[in-house]
């Protein structure tokens, strides 16, 4: 059983060393091959013991740089929660073991320069650590490990198209006449001796360790057998290329689909004869991560090749997709594929070492003097176990119907860590995570995944002080405008879930971040593009989604930018006692404002212009001036105007709409939040599943930054928000526009705040129930009722 720690075990021990010798046979070891390995390499490392009594056993184990734990031949664990050179995770592990012979195998693989751009590598081994009495029998540091390759596992790149991007687990090629069936039972013969390496011997001395040991901070990830799908294809048809194969229509063999759908169904096995190709396409009708498992029998020198998509294309380029629901006619792009070779024998069971993504499953199958026998065809759906706890529902049947596109969208994208996306890069962006941090204080009361990413991005920051965009990534890529979100993210959990002590952890750095970019504040007082990649949004006419003047000018939207992140950064600063710091970033943060209004400014528009020449104006600069609360009213109010009736300016698209939408709640506009909703109203008819990266034509179909609408479904349709820090006091202040029932639960740290609202002509009545500890305010229509713990009677 996986346990989570509180204290660190295998932190670095501190003292002084009586003894060096014995610090030398007391400290956690990592073990290696005898021989050199070279990545990409899978090994295999064994302990055989023997057991005098049954005992519970607790264990701590880590490996460079992923896992598979199997305790005599059951699996056990996967690891180690993804983490970074500044902090290296371990599993825990309570094993109940019996008296006698056990076998522990623990197979490591390494993938070096083809691996995930988000999977750290550093030297490689593995690191197994029992306590109490068990240390000499079982742990890497003294007892008889033993190691072998295993053999059979390869891996290349997929072809990529210029316009995708793709940093996840490359192609994967088991070759089941090489492969060591078994090998989870530490069967077989060539076993050799690993040998040791000590990493914290010299600690007292101020050397660091290649591994930073820390506990995991995350629960297991799920592990459920997916159910569901349907055959929408099977064909004869030829191919050349297993990356892009086309869907024929007229090549389809409508009188196989049965079969195949029963073997989907787990109800019968199917054979494919000698000499046969097969194309089979697996509409799982909703967005999966999974391993995909595949047991045959026969078939040597068979070659089946398991492909994903989240939809097909219109052709070959990969361009455009379309409809997102259709098959016939279309290119089935299958970036992520592993190959499966069989040996003949019975019942080879074959999974890749990491997960995949997407809707469609394409099984590309090509026989040769066997017949072969697919016993089984299965997948285990792999996430976060990040559920829904709260509940919405509305007069609206279009807010309800698309919730669980949205929902599913955030799920698919939380995992080890919080990531852009499943499918092509599986990396963590600051800009990205800090809404689908959001989301997640609203639907659950787990808050663990945010707290890791804050402290992986805390941990990541540079030189300049700034954290990178990205964490945790092989390269270190800089998107300074992401490193003023990551304030937003201190800030945010501060507000929601508000530990003092985690929050006070992570001020040291959001200071850097703002001497960082104060560092590039000019002689008036405004900021000049700082290095690196502004990418603010990915709005038509901006170039990478840079907004004017943002790569090596003065911009408004990155000035206003940064006097919105001064601002949540003082609030925090005096919630958290640190009242001369709160002023300094006050100071900065008029001066900013000021020389922003006086050079961006532009009367006759009553706008704040994107750039000094006043040529061009977004959405996304008025946005942000009004979000960060210095404008005198009459401002805001002309600012407010030209926001919702200036056609002309640059619009928000799916990611940075989220903050449109807090500046439709700053300014009471319903009507025009559920204007903007329409493109997250038509996904479901468009046959997404979860939501997309950008409008069309768009790479990503899954991308959690298209949740956030979620995140607005409580904050600004119910507008439950927390109005002090730790969410101590709540204020209601529904945005109900045209809707004329809202209800709902959310959660809080101390329970569950319930509401059930009715409107009418500008009324509401209906009531309201608060968990034991809160209190707060209801406002409706310039009128205001107190709320204290329980249930009350709203009625304004």
């Amino acid at each position: 059983m996986k346990i989570l720690l509180q204290e660190n075990p295998l932190a670095p021990d501190n003292r002084a060393p009586a003894d060096f010798s014995a610090r030398y046979r007391e400290r956690p070891a990592w073990i290696t091959p005898g021989q050199p390995t070279t990545p990409p390499e899978v090994t295999a490392f064994r302990l055989q013991f023997d057991l005098p009594a049954a005992a519970t056993i607790r264990v701590h184990l880590s490996a460079d740089e992923r896992y598979l734990f199997y305790l005599d031949g059951q699996p056990v664990g996967r690891g180690p929660e993804r983490g970074s050179d500044q902090a290296w995770f371990y599993e825990s592990h309570d094993l109940s073991l019996t008296r006698g012979r056990h076998t522990i195998v623990v197979l490591v693989w390494q993938m070096g320069a083809l691996g995930p751009q988000a999977q750290i590598g550093l030297a490689g081994g593995l690191l197994f650590e029992a306590e109490g009495p068990y240390g000499e029998l079982l742990s890497t540091k003294s007892a008889a490990w033993q190691t072998k390759p295993v053999a059979g596992i390869s891996f290349r790149r997929p072809d990529i198209p210029v316009r995708s991007p793709f940093f996840v687990q490359p192609i994967q090629i088991t070759d089941g006449a090489s492969y060591p069936w078994g090998i989870e039972t530490g069967a077989g013969a060539g076993w050799e001796p690993a040998i040791g390496r000590r990493e914290d011997i010299a600690f007292p001395f101020g050397l660091y360790p290649v591994h930073r040991l820390q506990p995991a901070l995350l629960p297991d990830q799920m592990a459920s057998p997916w159910q569901g799908g349907r055959i929408r294809h099977v064909s004869a048809a030829a191919w050349t290329d297993p990356q892009a194969v086309v869907v024929s229509a007229e090549a389809s063999l409508p009188a196989e689909m049965s079969g195949w759908q029963a073997l989907l169904d787990e109800t019968k096995s199917l054979v494919i004869p000698a000499h046969t190709q097969r194309q089979v396409i697996i509409d799982l009708e909703q967005y999966v991560c999974a391993y995909p498992q595949l047991q045959v029998s026969g078939g040597k020198a068979s070659r089946i090749t398991i492909g994903w998509a989240e939809a097909l294309h219109l052709d070959a380029s990969g361009k455009e997709k379309g409809q997102r629901d259709e098959v016939d006619g279309r290119t089935f792009i299958a970036l992520c594929r592993d190959v499966c070779l069989p040996d003949g024998g019975a019942r080879r069971q074959f999974e890749p070492l990491w997960w995949r993504a997407g809707r469609f499953v394409q099984l590309l199958i090509e026989t040769g003097e066997m017949p072969l026998t697919i016993e089984a065809f299965n997948l285990l759906e792999t996430r976060y176990p990040l559920d829904m706890t709260s509940k919405f529902s509305s007069s609206d049947a279009r807010l309800d119907s698309v919730l669980p596109v949205i929902l599913r969208g955030l799920q698919m994208c939380a995992h080890e860590t919080y990531m852009d996306c499943p499918y092509y890069e599986q990396l963590m962006y600051i800009g990205d995570t800090r809404l689908e941090a959001l989301i997640t204080y609203v639907i659950s009361p787990d808050d663990r995944l945010p707290r890791k990413a804050i402290f992986q991005y805390e941990r990541s920051r540079l030189p300049d002080g700034l954290p990178q965009a990205r964490y945790p990534s092989r390269d270190s890529q800089v998107i300074a405008p992401f490193a003023l979100w990551w304030i937003g993210m201190v800030y945010d959990y501060a507000m929601w879930r508000g530990d003092r002590a985690f929050v006070a952890s992570m001020l040291p750095g959001v200071r850097a971040v703002l001497d960082g970019f104060l560092g590039h504040v000019n002689r008036d007082n405004l900021l000049r593009a700082a290095a690196g990649w502004n990418f603010t949004d990915w709005t038509s006419g901006w170039p990478i989604g840079v907004p004017p003047e943002g790569f090596d000018g003065v911009s408004g939207v990155l000035n206003w930018h940064l006097v919105y992140a001064l601002e949540l950064a003082a609030r925090v600063e005096a919630w958290a006692g640190e009242a001369l710091l709160a002023q300094r970033w006050q100071g900065w943060r008029d001066a900013i404002a000021t020389a922003a209004t006086a050079h961006f400014w532009d009367e006759q528009r009553g706008l704040f212009a994107d750039d000094l020449a006043h040529a061009n104006f977004s959405e996304h600069t008025q946005c942000l001036a009004l979000l960060a609360g210095v404008l005198d009213e009459a401002m805001q109010a002309r600012v407010a105007e030209g926001l919702l009736n200036d056609g002309s300016l640059t619009p928000t698209t799916i990611y940075f709409s989220h903050y449109l939408f807090e500046t439709y709640y700053l300014l009471r506009q319903p009507d025009a939040f559920m204007k903007r909703m329409a493109l997250w109203f038509e996904l479901p008819a468009q046959g997404f599943k979860t939501t997309p990266e950008q409008p069309e034509p768009s790479r990503s179909d899954c991308h959690g930054w298209g949740a956030h609408p979620l995140y607005h479904y409580f904050a600004t349709l119910l507008g439950i928000r927390p109005v002090s820090f730790a969410f101590e006091q709540v204020v209601i202040e529904p945005m109900a526009g045209h809707l004329t029932i809202l209800t709902g639960e959310m959660v809080h740290p101390k329970g569950l705040i319930q509401a059930a609202l009715h409107f009418e002509n500008d009324r509401v009545r209906g009531d309201i129930t608060l968990p034991a500890g809160l209190t707060g305010t209801f406002r409706f229509a310039g009128k205001t009722q107190p709320l204290a713990a329980g249930r009350q009677q709203i009625e304004l």
